[in-house]
């Protein structure tokens, strides 16, 4: 993609999530497959963010950073099933399931592997692929309690394959992507790798979801 393109993507996001549906925040119901939510690391105050800027060491893959600005139009992640299989739109998603984050903006996947990260040396955090697919360590495991990932809950993503939490610790950067902080991954479980779905569309539950609960209500 040229410069041009990229300059133009920022603005065009906005509107194609906005195309899907009326934004609302996080509330009442399951996050399910297909819908395009923003991350907010609670302890830290910044939603999870990806542009095509890539990092200066590591992998040199394009950088995955938290932002503390709402509106920002590059925060939209795409819920989707894990790598290699199918979930289909309105699936509620379960605890302890793998998904895939797959940002709007790039069409690349959240991604970790052994690498340091540029300032804290956790390990890096990465977005990676291309139109939506990458490799298989693009999963992520939802960590929660109770059967499905809430809207208004609080939850932990377990890298699938290195076990590490998508964590911030507060660490900034400076030129080009200046006051951004620094997501990688944490061996640890700790206040610093809880996330809350803010703004987004969100899909209406599968009829299977309908059906189950209705049974849980008898």
């Amino acid at each position: 993609m040229g410069a041009a393109g990229r300059r133009v993507l920022p603005v065009l996001v906005p509107l194609m999530v906005l195309a899907l549906g009326t934004a609302v925040r996080g509330g009442p119901g399951p996050v399910t497959c297909g819908s395009v939510v923003k991350l907010l690391n609670v302890r830290h105050n910044v939603r999870l963010h990806s542009h095509d800027v890539r990092y200066g060491s590591g992998s040199g893959q394009q950088s995955v950073t938290g932002v503390s600005a709402a509106d920002d139009g590059n925060s939209y992640w795409r819920v989707r099933g894990r790598t290699a299989a199918v979930c289909e739109r309105g699936t509620p998603v379960r605890c302890g399931q793998a998904i895939r984050l797959t940002h709007l903006g790039t069409g690349r996947n959240l991604h970790s592997h052994r690498f340091a990260s540029p300032l804290s040396g956790n390990q890096e955090v990465s977005a990676f692929g291309e139109a939506g697919e990458g490799d298989y360590l693009d999963d992520w495991t939802v960590v929660c309690s109770g059967t499905y990932w809430a809207r208004d809950s609080e939850v932990r993503f377990q890298h699938a394959s290195t076990d590490v939490f998508l964590s911030v610790t507060g660490e900034q950067y400076g030129r080009p992507i200046h006051g951004q902080k620094e997501v990688h991954g944490m061996a640890t479980s700790s206040q610093n790798n809880y996330w809350k779905v803010m703004e987004g569309i969100f899909m209406q539950p599968s009829e299977v979801f309908k059906v189950e609960q209705y049974h849980a209500e008898l």
